[in-house]
């Protein structure tokens, strides 16, 4: 039995063997127990990771590391049981390796190609806002609201803490950051875009946001624009730096 059989798994979902050689493959099927559990379980493996690829170049590379990865690790193996007497190699040891290939790999690939998504990166600290004489009772309640994610409560919150305080940067980025969560984007960016022409502690931080907005929207170009305006001395930089290589 050769060391390399789950490339033959691969040669006979891809459809390149003859029929002779898928009526051999499908007969061993039938009479080798483990090497159908192996199959199967490669099988389900590669129409997952297939199902992640969203485009063909991701594919092609993928297979293409895969074998050069496996192939390097079933010589490694045969290596070290040539040293110890024995040429063997126990038929579930190969399969084992060769799904842990598949899985290791095909998580590191489609970290690799996968599009971003807001989702990855709308993580907030917890929010402690300055208590002001008169606002006590309502800046806790959109404190409390952006703390437990309720972000239509802390939106009202901070609208009417806003109305209130017309010039507080610090209010309009929560309640900018609020508006992105409830898809009311209007709203957000227009926060995010008046914060980010201004000369406040948190232009930056708009400005980060503002590409998270547009990431969001799916208007990736727009992402990316917006992205690499945020100054290297910015607290999210590198973030930034790591979207965009997801996005350029």
């Amino acid at each position: 039995m050769q060391d390399e059989n789950y490339i033959l798994f691969e040669s006979y979902l891809s459809e390149m063997l003859s029929t002779d050689e898928i009526l051999a493959f499908e007969s061993r099927l039938k009479v080798e127990p483990e090497l159908n559990q192996a199959f199967q379980t490669y099988k389900e493996l590669s129409g997952f990771l297939e199902h992640k690829f969203e485009n063909e170049e991701a594919s092609k590379v993928f297979q293409e590391h895969l074998n050069k990865i496996s192939e390097a690790h079933f010589n490694k193996v045969k290596s070290i049981t040539e040293t110890k007497g024995t040429t063997k190699i126990h038929p579930i040891l190969k399969y084992l390796v060769a799904a842990s290939i598949v899985v290791l790999f095909g998580i590191f690939t489609y970290n690799q190609f996968s599009t971003p998504s807001f989702s990855d990166y709308n993580n907030y600290e917890t929010i402690s806002l300055t208590v002001r004489s008169g606002q006590d009772k309502l800046l806790k309640i959109a404190e409390n609201a952006f703390n437990a994610k309720d972000f239509a409560k802390a939106e009202e919150a901070f609208s009417k803490l806003i109305n209130e305080d017309k010039n507080n940067a610090e209010l309009k980025l929560y309640r900018a950051i609020s508006n992105l969560e409830l898809d009311h984007f209007e709203i957000a960016d227009g926060l995010l875009e008046e914060l980010r022409t201004g000369n406040s502690a948190f232009k930056n931080k708009a400005i980060w946001y503002l590409g998270l907005s547009k990431l969001k929207q799916k208007d990736y170009n727009a992402a990316l624009v917006i992205l690499k305006s945020i100054p290297e001395d910015a607290d999210d930089f590198k973030q930034a730096q790591k979207l965009i290589d997801k996005l350029d």
